[in-house]
């Protein structure tokens, strides 16, 4: 009895072991075939990596981060004037005020001084040149905010002159 038992696990080994080998055979087979398959590539895949990698910000420090920064700077003023100067390029200071200025210095919101000649005695005191630059370069004061060029970038410089001028001769 003893010899039946050994000749069977024997031949359950050798069953077992040439399973496993067969399985072998048929993963390399697999891999083999898989290798030789060209995968083409997935855009959408590609996008969202690209996406992923992306920078969440800039550093801006020392002297390219100046420059850098001014060079941006630029390139949107470039790319403002490209899309053409504000109302056709008029120089008439009522024009442009009625059309950008009015929303908040005709009504005093967001702190902007109100259309009378009392609120501007304090403004007209810094001068001309201050007036234009702030309304030029944008500026931050106690009461409130002035958004550079009024919020309307596609306004030139000396379109923003001549509305200041207007404005002064307005409140004066």
């Amino acid at each position: 009895m003893r010899n039946h038992d050994s000749v069977f696990l024997k031949n359950f080994t050798l069953v077992i072991v040439a399973l496993f080998v067969f399985m072998l055979v048929l993963i390399a087979l697999a891999l083999y075939l898989n290798s030789r398959k060209v995968h083409a590539p997935n855009p959408v895949a590609e996008a969202a990596v690209v996406q992923r990698i992306q920078p969440l910000g800039a550093v801006f420090a020392g002297e390219t981060g100046a420059a850098a920064a001014a060079a941006a700077a630029q390139a949107a003023a470039l790319a403002a004037a490209a899309g053409g100067a504000a109302f056709g390029g008029t120089l008439d200071g009522a024009l442009i005020y009625q059309n950008s200025c009015a929303a908040c210095h005709g009504t005093g919101a967001g702190g902007a001084p109100a259309p009378t000649a009392a609120a501007w005695v304090a403004r007209l005191a810094q001068g001309q040149e201050v007036l234009v630059r702030h309304a030029i370069e944008g500026f931050q004061g106690s009461q409130g905010f002035m958004p550079p060029r009024g919020g309307n970038p596609r306004l030139t410089d000396e379109q923003v002159t001549v509305t200041v001028e207007y404005m002064i001769q307005k409140y004066r």
